[in-house]
């Protein structure tokens, strides 16, 4: 069977057990943890299927893994106490009779379709690894690394803030939420850009484009950053923090001091 056929059963069979594991939850928002494995599983899978084991694919694969588990953990620790995400609980209530199916085709088996483009470069890696560690290695991972710390870090500001009874219905406004409004997916974008760096290593990498581009227009335009917004933007604080603050790329106040 061929090498990217394999690859998208297994993903679809993967998404259909979460889907699976949603019915029995009850509660869609199993989805999000099942995102960050997902990149692991394929990854490695496609690793080990393309049989080349190169140096570059191991570091990739690492990388993916450090990024996907660390993704899960957050997320499952985030929800494992709270009821099920305000989005996936706005979808359940408009889809009513549809809930089944479109839950099905449009949070898993979608999420599947665009974590296989967004993986592709990884998985394009794995199976064209055969050159030496150039520049083009070592550019991707600094890359990569930066947008690992801003997710990182972002998560774990905003976790402590939150956890903070004082804090309660007021926005995050320090640390890196002073220079972007979104951090964490700021860093998430640039970590796929990162990765798509390293593929350019390679013969035809630049063909991999279409993962880092995937992923910013998901979180720019679509699922990330939209969403968020939406829920937060009756809050008079996030109107002010809006006016000042860079929604994506880091970048100084439009004010000098904050109060």
């Amino acid at each position: 069977m061929n090498y990217y056929l394999i690859i998208a059963t297994i993903l679809f069979l993967y998404m259909t057990v979460w889907f699976i594991i949603s019915l029995w939850k009850k509660r869609n928002d199993v989805a999000d943890i099942a995102w960050g494995l997902g990149f692991v599983i394929i990854s490695w899978l496609s690793f080990f299927i393309a049989s080349e084991y190169s140096w570059r694919a191991i570091l990739v694969n690492i990388i993916v893994m450090i990024w996907g588990l660390r993704l899960a953990v957050h997320i499952y620790r985030r929800n494992s106490k709270k009821q099920e995400d305000y989005r996936y609980l706005d979808w359940r209530n408009k889809w009513g009779k549809w809930f089944l199916i479109r839950s099905y085709l449009q949070v898993y088996l979608l999420q599947g379709f665009f974590l296989l483009i967004i993986i592709s470069s990884v998985i394009f890696i794995n199976k064209n690894s055969a050159s030496i560690i150039n520049i083009f290695d070592i550019i991707g991972c600094l890359v990569w690394l930066m947008g690992f710390l801003f997710e990182v870090v972002g998560d774990w500001q905003l976790a402590k803030f939150i956890k903070d009874p004082n804090n309660r219905g007021r926005i995050m406004q320090t640390g890196l939420w002073k220079y972007t409004r979104h951090p964490n997916y700021f860093g998430e974008v640039v970590q796929w850009w990162g990765i798509f760096i390293i593929a350019l290593s390679l013969p035809m990498g630049i063909i991999t484009i279409i993962s880092p581009i995937t992923i910013t227009i998901l979180i720019l335009f679509v699922s990330g950053i939209p969403l968020l917004e939406k829920k937060m933007i009756n809050n008079p604080e996030f109107k002010e923090y809006a006016r000042k603050t860079s929604i994506f790329i880091p970048w100084p106040s439009k004010y000098k001091y904050y109060k």
